[in-house]
């Protein structure tokens, strides 16, 4: 009894020690980063005063300038959304995300060290000048794009509406290189749109309803609403949501799609910053008015960021079946801090995490069901989506792509059309009963990528 006594409170000393020592290496941690801070900084200003002492040419060692430059470096080397933002750059990201702008309409970003199309938004000069998600842009009026920030690419891609710009494409899918020129405009279009490109929203002789959402704006929730109820005045039993190509947008009108779809207090999305810590949930505020409609989510290497909390979220939740390609990968939180000197600072603050607490950055989401389209594929789909599109190409090029099919959408409205048949055949519920899935100071509010 005496050796278990003796036994138990060793164990005891001995943890209790641990966690004194636990307490201790973090505190002395924590005191050494201090130290480190304070080395560093003593490093920086000894070099910041060098070189504007010796420096050769002295018109390009004001203290400004200097500071400026350290700290876009510091910064910039973080990744390719976090940015610091000197007076003029700060308030031009107001004006983007408060008033209109004159631009191509490309979502942009930074693929393997390229300056990457996400996607184009639909109805732009972009889309019409035909670039395809997954083209490289390597010149901007001759300039090499190489080692260029996404903010330098928007600040020379947008620009006075009715002006020019001329860009050098390379699509790795064709291995073609090619300039376009393309007339800058008002970027503002609609977001919720039927098969035929217009607000219609009819229903086949299968009961199959189709809706596009080509971006998330401040109307989308409520285009969503209009286009769903057409969907069911004219008996719609399914429904393809398409999210191909759909760059992103806002997060609470991510949250509001899914929303219409789901019952009151499912968890669409969670955002955590450093070290796990959960900075927010996104929940459904009250039960969705189509939580028995059978889905089918279009994905593909476009769609991206809200897009992507919506496919994982419905896709987590069992509500829909992913089919097409991997997405994007483009899911991180940018806050925008105001700073002194009117400046401000664009910082990646956390993350989104799917309900299965699946990361989004870096990753994307896999479809349950993998199809592939060709560049040619792809482009004929594109032209499709808009009133007219095929005819502005020349005879023997529209009749190759006109013999092409949207491979990813048959296989979608098949899928459809075989659970409604089971369900007529045998009674099945099927809503909830799909193929399981594997599973500070002022901040701006700001779409999730840059759009020029």
């Amino acid at each position: 009894m005496k050796s278990k006594l003796t036994y138990a409170i060793l164990m005891g000393l001995l943890g209790a020690n641990l966690i004194v020592g636990a307490r201790t290496y973090k505190n002395s941690q924590a005191a050494s980063d201090k130290r480190d801070a304070y080395r560093y900084m003593r490093l920086f200003a000894l070099v910041l005063e060098r070189v504007h002492r010796d420096y050769v040419d002295a018109d390009k060692v004001h203290y400004k300038e200097l500071i400026y430059n350290a700290l876009r470096g510091m910064v910039g080397s973080l990744d390719p959304h976090s940015e610091f933002l000197d007076p003029e750059r700060y308030k031009a990201l107001i004006s983007d995300t408060e008033g209109q702008f004159g631009g191509l309409g490309i979502q942009i970003g930074i693929r393997d060290g390229q300056l990457t199309v996400i996607a184009p938004i639909e109805g732009t000069p972009a889309f019409r000048a035909g670039i395809l998600s997954g083209d490289r842009i390597i010149k901007i009026e001759g300039r090499p794009t190489a080692g260029m920030t996404i903010e330098d690419a928007v600040k020379q891609l947008r620009g006075k509406p009715g002006t020019k710009v001329t860009i050098t494409i390379y699509r790795p899918s064709t291995r073609e290189t090619k300039d376009i020129t393309i007339t800058r405009a008002i970027i503002h279009v609609d977001t919720v749109k039927d098969i035929h490109g217009k607000k219609e929203f009819p229903v086949d002789q299968d009961g199959i309803g189709y809706i596009r959402i080509n971006q998330f704006s401040e109307s989308t929730a409520s285009e969503l609403d209009a286009a769903l109820h057409k969907l069911r005045q004219h008996g719609a039993k399914a429904l393809i949501l398409d999210l191909r190509d759909n760059p992103g947008g806002l997060l609470d009108q991510a949250v509001a799609v899914c929303a219409r779809f789901l019952p009151k207090g499912s968890l669409v999305v969670t955002t955590e910053g450093q070290h796990g810590r959960v900075l927010r949930e996104y929940r459904v505020a009250k039960n969705g008015a189509f939580l028995d409609l059978p889905m089918v989510i279009l994905v593909n290497g476009g769609s991206a960021s809200a897009s992507e909390v919506v496919s994982g979220c419905l896709h987590d939740h069992k509500r829909a079946i992913l089919v097409g390609e991997r997405t994007f990968g483009k899911g991180s939180v940018q806050s925008v801090i105001p700073l002194p000197d009117d400046a401000a600072l664009r910082l990646t603050t956390a993350k989104y995490y799917t309900p299965s607490h699946q990361v989004i950055h870096e990753h994307g989401i896999d479809p349950d069901i993998q199809v592939a389209l060709t560049a040619d594929e792809l482009e004929a789909v594109m032209l499709r989506r808009v009133p007219g599109g095929m005819e502005t190409l020349d005879p023997q090029r529209r009749a190759q792509l006109e013999k092409l099919h949207d491979r990813q959408y048959e296989r979608a409205h098949d899928l459809l059309r075989a659970l409604l048949l089971l369900k007529d055949q045998a009674g099945l519920q099927l809503a909830g009963t799909l193929p399981s899935h594997s599973a500070s100071s002022k901040t701006r509010k700001v779409a999730l990528a840059p759009t020029p």
